[in-house]
């Protein structure tokens, strides 16, 4: 396991939070720092398990949810209509999800920033972050027939 993980942000929230870093919960720290795309909890134990061997699922969907109510994950549900979980480390997220066959693009461009001040504007509320996902068929689904009507 790497080392580095232990002064990970979310791992110092946990802390601070009271919970403890036990090993399987590190394994789980530890697929989430090593990032990919969105990650199912089925995914993110299997990756764990290779981490970890005797990691258990309950530890998987309980530091998930301690994660997410901490506000370092986001819960998102693409093509396949599973749970997933992305990170959201605040600022502005975008994705781009294939509701054929799951892929997701991250989306670095944000041309956001006019409604954001208009909603603050309107609302008083002081935005700090947002996480916008657009649903569609990716070029690769398109070319080979698979979008849906």
């Amino acid at each position: 396991m790497n080392e580095a993980i232990l002064e990970a942000p979310m791992a110092a929230a946990l802390r601070v939070q009271g919970y403890k870093l036990t090993v399987p919960r590190l394994a789980v720290l530890q697929v989430l720092a090593d990032g990919g795309q969105l990650l199912s909890p089925a995914e993110i134990y299997q990756r764990g398990k290779e981490v970890y061997p005797a990691l258990g699922l309950t530890t998987v969907y309980r530091t998930l949810e301690i994660l997410t109510n901490l506000g370092f994950l986001r819960r998102t549900y693409v093509g396949d209509h599973q749970q997933r979980y992305a990170t959201h480390s605040g600022g502005h997220n975008h994705h781009l999800i294939c509701r054929q066959c799951g892929r997701v693009l991250d989306v670095a461009q944000c041309n956001l920033a006019d409604l954001v001040e208009d909603l603050q504007t309107q609302t008083q509320f002081r935005i700090d972050g947002h996480y916008v996902e657009f649903y569609g068929i990716c070029p690769n689904c398109s070319r080979h027939g698979r979008s849906q009507a």
